[in-house]
């Protein structure tokens, strides 16, 4: 009889435990490094302020998820579920290019927001690629920014993509984030030596 109860109480319980949904995983946010200091100009540049706007990004590049590709050649991308930045990468890069012109001090006034009436340096960024790559020697971060400075009449002053990789340190995702920083101040140092030389200064 004490059998027959101990089967009669583990029986449900199997089978609640057997009926009992999988452990959804933890939503992790990640971050880019901080950015490497930057050498600070004995003097500004140009006169006129800089805005740098939100950066376009159409399509999955629109998303919070860490994007990563299913073959070397990102032939196809996909979005990780629980891995996120922080911010949506249109955000944080330019909040990473606002703060890196400022810090070196191209313009005296470096901001995200200005108004249509003053006249300015206007930066305008589009995201072309944004995503973890697998490679043989482990995963790579690939961006490419197609980046377009205008003055008040929107003729473009200068139009031009940049590209970067970095290999990641390691197959986790902060190391990922870490390649990811890299990269993306890799590209921004092409195209801040470029706006300085549309400014008249030497990069």
């Amino acid at each position: 009889m004490t059998r027959l109860r101990f089967v009669a109480a583990i029986v449900p319980a199997l089978m609640l435990a057997a009926c009992s949904p999988p452990t959804v995983p933890d939503v992790t946010y990640y971050q880019l490094p901080p950015p490497p200091a930057q050498q600070h100009l004995p003097q500004p540049l140009t006169v006129l302020p800089i805005e740098v706007a939100t950066f376009r990004a159409e399509g999955v590049y629109a998303e919070q998820s860490v994007l990563y590709a299913t073959t070397p050649d990102a032939g196809a991308l996909r979005a990780y579920h629980y891995q996120l930045w922080s911010d949506p990468p249109s955000r944080g890069l330019q909040e990473r290019l606002t703060n890196r012109l400022r810090d070196a001090g191209v313009s005296a006034l470096v901001t995200d927001r200005l108004p249509a009436s003053v006249e300015a340096l206007r930066v305008r960024g589009r995201i072309l690629r944004y995503e973890r790559v697998p490679q043989a020697q482990g995963a790579v971060a690939e961006v490419a920014f197609e980046m377009r400075v205008e003055q008040d009449s929107g003729e473009p002053l200068l139009e031009q993509s940049y590209r970067a990789e970095q290999a990641a340190a390691g197959e986790t995702m902060a190391a990922t984030a870490q390649a990811f920083g890299t990269a993306v101040d890799a590209a921004f140092a092409k195209f801040q030596a470029d706006l300085v030389a549309l400014t008249g200064g030497k990069p």
